[in-house]
């Protein structure tokens, strides 16, 4: 039966999900895609755009071109690395910092709504599931 396909459900989640996010982010004026880059960046950590775009689940020119919508809105900066002018590292701005906290806590209130009455069990067996579809799919 197709309702019984995972990976159907999983798109239909991921869509009805990311039209919930963009809703009630919408005053950052932001693409799922963009929100997605800043919530990875939220943790403050500076990765390069590679690394970026491996979380993200995205091409490295596909980042790149999403990048520079980020920083033409000064959300983020590039810095040169020491030793390899070639190699950029993204890190967040002030601005930046308020939009991907905002992010990560309408993140953590929808998981919460979502999740909150789960056994940590069933939310361990979804990560699994996510895990071994990532392997796969690689």
């Amino acid at each position: 039966m197709i309702s019984d396909i995972v990976l159907l459900a999983l798109q239909r989640a991921t869509h009805t999900t990311l039209h919930r996010l963009t809703g009630e982010l919408a005053d950052l004026d932001l693409t799922p895609a963009e929100i997605n880059a800043l919530a990875i960046l939220s943790d403050g950590r500076v990765r390069g755009v590679s690394e970026l775009a491996a979380e993200a689940g995205a091409r490295p020119s596909t980042m790149t071109s999403l990048l520079d919508r980020l920083y033409k809105r000064g959300h983020i900066d590039r810095l040169m690395l020491v030793g390899d002018r070639r190699a950029i590292l993204i890190e967040l701005t002030e601005s930046g910092k308020a939009a991907a906290d905002r992010i990560r806590g309408t993140f953590a209130e929808l998981e919460q709504r979502a999740l909150g009455d789960l056994p940590e069990s069933a939310v361990a067996g979804f990560h699994a599931v996510l895990g071994a579809l990532t392997e796969a799919a690689e």
